[in-house]
C-alpha cells in the first residue's frame, strides 16, 4: 500500500506514538487527520508536518465521546472523500495496585483504552464497508499479552483490544477488503506514565520501569511496515519489544 494520497486518521496524535506516526506517514505522502484533546499540540504538529512538506488537518477529539470520534472521521471524509486507515492509538496508563481501589481511574482506562477503540471502529467501519476498502489498526500493549502487576486494569483493557480486533478480522468478509491489525509495543518512552497518582509507585518510578525502552518512532516504523505490505498480505498482529541490554 503506497502512502501517497492515502487518508489516515490517528487518535492520540498530539504526542508519543501518534505524533511520530503522523509525521512519518505524512512524510510518505499520506493525508493525516489528527485527533486528540490538546488543540495547541495538534496545531503545532500540523504546522510541523506542513513545514516538512506534508499535509495534515486536525480536530480536537476526546475518544471517550463517541460523537467526537465520529466527527473526526467525518472530517476526513468531508475533506478527502474517503478514509483509508484508522489508527486507534489514544491510550492512558494509570498504574496502581488493585488494593488501592482507584475505581475512577479504572473507569478512565476502560473509557479511553477500550471504548475509545470501539468508537473508532464504529466510526470508520461504515465508510470503509461502503468504499470496499480500508485498514483499521489498534495499538494494544505487551501488557495485553501478559498481565502486569500494579497495572492489572490497563492490561485488561489492552487484552480486550486484542480480542476486539481479532473478532473484527474474523467478521469482515473477503469482499469487504478491510484489514485489521493489532500492534502491541513493549515499554515506549512516552508521556504514558506522566499521570500516575499512586504515591507508592511514584516514589519507586526508577525501579517500576526497568530495562530498555522503545522510542515512539520505532512503533511508527512498525505501523508503516504494516501499511506498506502488498494488498494480498495481512499483518494481523505484531508484538514489538525493545532489545534487552547486553
Amino acid at each position: 500500500m503506497a502512502m501517497e494520497g492515502k487518508v489516515i486518521v490517528i487518535t492520540g496524535a498530539s504526542s508519543g506514538i501518534g505524533e511520530a506516526a503522523a509525521r512519518e506517514l505524512a512524510a510518505k505522502g499520506a493525508y493525516v487527520v489528527l485527533g486528540a484533546r490538546r488543540e495547541e499540540r495538534l496545531e503545532l504538529l500540523k504546522q510541523t508536518i506542513e513545514h516538512e512538506g506534508g499535509t495534515a488537518i486536525y480536530k480536537t477529539t476526546d475518544v471517550t465521546k463517541r460523537e467526537d470520534v465520529e466527527a473526526l472521521v467525518n472530517e476526513a471524509v468531508q475533506a478527502y472523500g474517503r478514509i483509508d486507515v484508522m489508527i486507534n492509538n489514544a491510550g492512558i496508563s494509570l498504574a496502581s495496585n488493585m488494593s488501592k481501589t482507584k475505581v475512577s481511574e479504572w473507569d478512565s482506562m476502560i473509557d479511553v483504552n477500550l471504548k475509545g477503540v470501539l468508537y473508532g471502529i464504529a466510526a470508520a467501519l461504515p465508510p470503509m464497508l461502503k468504499q470496499k476498502e480500508g485498514h483499521i489498526i489498534s495499538i494494544s500493549s505487551e501488557e495485553g499479552h501478559e498481565t502486569a502487576t500494579s497495572n492489572v486494569v490497563y492490561s485488561a483493557t489492552k487484552k480486550a483490544v486484542r480480542v476486539v480486533m481479532d473478532g473484527l478480522r474474523k467478521e469482515v468478509q473477503p469482499e469487504d477488503n478491510i484489514k485489521a491489525t493489532t500492534i502491541s509495543p513493549g515499554v515506549v518512552a512516552t508521556e504514558l506514565t506522566d499521570h500516575l497518582t499512586d504515591e507508592d509507585l511514584l516514589n519507586m518510578m526508577d525501579t517500576y520501569i526497568v530495562g530498555p525502552s522503545l522510542y515512539p518512532e520505532d512503533v511508527a516504523n512498525a505501523i508503516t511496515y504494516v501499511l506498506e505490505q502488498p494488498d494480498h498480505v495481512a499483518v494481523n498482529e505484531m508484538l514489538v519489544r525493545p532489545k534487552p541490554h547486553e
